[in-house]
């Protein structure tokens, strides 16, 4: 079966703060995903968390596949848009003020049945 992806775009928070998050669920189960994200309080825990449900529900009614034989193949966090404004600053300069987003990306797949 082919793996099934889930995106949640433009999520407002920098992907070097989502990242954290998603290098802990790369390779684990599905359930196991769920769980360490679920009691982790930040909001880019409770996206992602929500990128890997929507990647099982995808799983479960497209493709007819058993949410407790899932694993997340790949997970990652890419840059979306940037919003640059500016900030006053003394003896009338002015600096940049970023404002990142992210993509994220989850995939499951069909883990191997002898134990991984």
């Amino acid at each position: 079966m082919p793996p099934i992806k889930a995106y949640v775009k433009n999520f407002g928070m920098s992907p070097k703060k989502v990242r954290r998050y998603v290098d802990l669920i790369r390779g684990k189960r599905v359930k196991e995903a769920v769980a360490m994200l679920q009691f982790m309080p930040s909001p880019a825990a409770t996206a992602v968390r929500k990128a890997v449900q929507s990647a099982v529900a995808n799983a479960e009614n497209n493709q007819n596949m058993d949410a407790t034989d899932l694993k997340v193949v790949t997970a990652f966090a890419d840059d979306a848009l940037k919003i640059s404004r500016f900030r006053p600053q003394s003896r009338g300069r002015t600096s940049p003020v970023i404002r990142r987003f992210c993509h994220i990306t989850v995939v499951v797949g069909e883990a191997n049945t002898n134990g991984a």
